[in-house]
């Protein structure tokens, strides 16, 4: 009777452990759709900011460049100094890159990652 009992013990704490560890793995997927989720999202996000942000710095830079053109008598000119403009702060953007732009990249996917 006692082994009878003990062995029903064993089938439950079997029954329970596979239980535990279903679930388990079921959260971790859950936790992992989740967070890449929270990434494309984010990128997508990302991207299509910048696109259109990229798209009014074009038209911006061509109206720029015209009305400098116009100012100076020579369009050339006008779009050779907005270039320059741009070359400049291309070359500052290439020294400060990492404190710019890595830092919050990593702080907001720390953030996705690591506070959910």
């Amino acid at each position: 009777m006692a082994f009878d009992e003990l062995k029903g013990n064993i089938d439950d704490i079997q029954e329970s452990t596979k239980a535990y560890i279903d679930s388990t793995i079921a959260y971790y997927k859950l936790w992992g759709f989740k967070v890449a989720m929270k990434s494309t999202t984010t990128v997508i996000k990302f991207i299509l900011i910048a696109l259109f942000f990229l798209l009014f710095l074009l038209f911006a830079s061509i109206a720029c460049s015209l009305a400098l053109g116009n100012l100076i008598g020579s369009t050339i000119l006008g779009f050779l100094i907005v270039s320059g403009v741009y070359f400049v702060f291309a070359i500052l953007l290439f020294f400060v890159k990492d404190k710019i732009i890595e830092g919050p990249i990593l702080e907001s996917f720390s953030k996705i990652f690591f506070n959910d």
